[in-house]
């Protein structure tokens, strides 16, 4: 891909955080996805290429978006595929909290997964423990071997967790292996990010989030030298048969980074709240 198209992917991420930001603290996440949806859009009219979004975001919550098989774009040539987040965080924003953010990474032509809507079990870590992690065993185990590749103590290690029902008996062992925990409301796009992040004080994110930002987790860290596996968890038939249709057929495989982001990718995203 070009790199005189960085420049412009970045202003496509401030555009849609400047308009959502407008509505930060005002209690409406729907208006705030909506701003930053149709900002973005508007800025990505004015892109030198021929755009289609093959990862959008809002049909669980009904929200406005950005729809998969949209094209976008000024131009006919380079063709890339788009996967966007205009707005991670709606209830962030909605209530003035952290993190927010407003995220796009484009590749060529069939550089993505075309994720379903469904969920997505994920484990992120950063450059450190590129390599050493494995989805399939228990926590415990991962936190030793990313402690041991980081040449630290579990004791050393932060976790971020989405704060969920259904993570208890993850946070459990987690606290019970010797970590520490980071819970977050929303946002596991900026958790991930923030383990490739020098200074941020998360090594892992781990936990259950929407798979299209599973997604977009994998882009990012593909560009900064972590790593990323997840499987999609399915929660009813509906979604299972949906998954076949986009060309899922084996339900219960393991995803890496490079199998979510197979090309080289741009990635970039713009803070809409503070971060911390």
């Amino acid at each position: 891909m070009e790199r005189n198209l960085a420049l412009e992917v970045v202003r496509v991420t401030e555009a849609a955080a400047l308009a959502a930001a407008r509505l930060m603290g005002r209690g409406d996440n729907i208006a705030a996805d909506q701003a930053a949806v149709t900002a973005m859009r508007k800025a990505l009219s004015y892109v030198q290429f021929k755009g289609r979004v093959v990862i959008g975001e809002g049909e669980r919550d009904e929200a406005p978006m950005l729809f998969i098989g949209e094209e976008v774009g000024a131009s006919e040539s380079p063709k890339v595929d788009i996967a966007v987040d205009p707005l991670e965080g709606t209830n962030i924003v909605s209530a003035g909290g952290y993190n927010a953010i407003a995220v796009i990474a484009i590749a060529e032509e069939g550089g993505f997964l075309h994720a379903p809507d469904t969920y997505m079990q994920k484990l992120a870590v950063g450059p450190k423990a590129r390599g050493v992690i494995d989805i399939t065993a228990t926590p415990t185990e991962n936190l030793r071997r990313i402690a041991k590749a980081q040449k630290a103590y579990v004791e050393d290690l932060c976790v971020v967790i989405l704060d969920r029902p259904r993570h208890q008996e993850l946070i459990k062992e987690v606290r019970d292996a010797g970590a520490r925990i980071k819970l977050i409301g929303d946002g596991d796009v900026a958790g991930a990010i923030a383990t490739s992040k020098e200074g941020s004080g998360v090594d892992v994110l781990m936990g259950t989030g929407g798979a299209p930002e599973g997604v977009l987790a994998a882009a990012a860290l593909k560009c900064m030298g972590g790593d990323f596996q997840g499987i999609l968890r399915f929660r009813n038939k509906e979604e299972i048969e949906r998954a076949k249709l986009m060309g899922v057929s084996d339900l219960n495989r393991v995803y890496t980074l490079d199998d979510l982001a197979r090309s080289d990718v741009m990635f970039a995203a713009t803070g809409v709240t503070f971060g911390d």
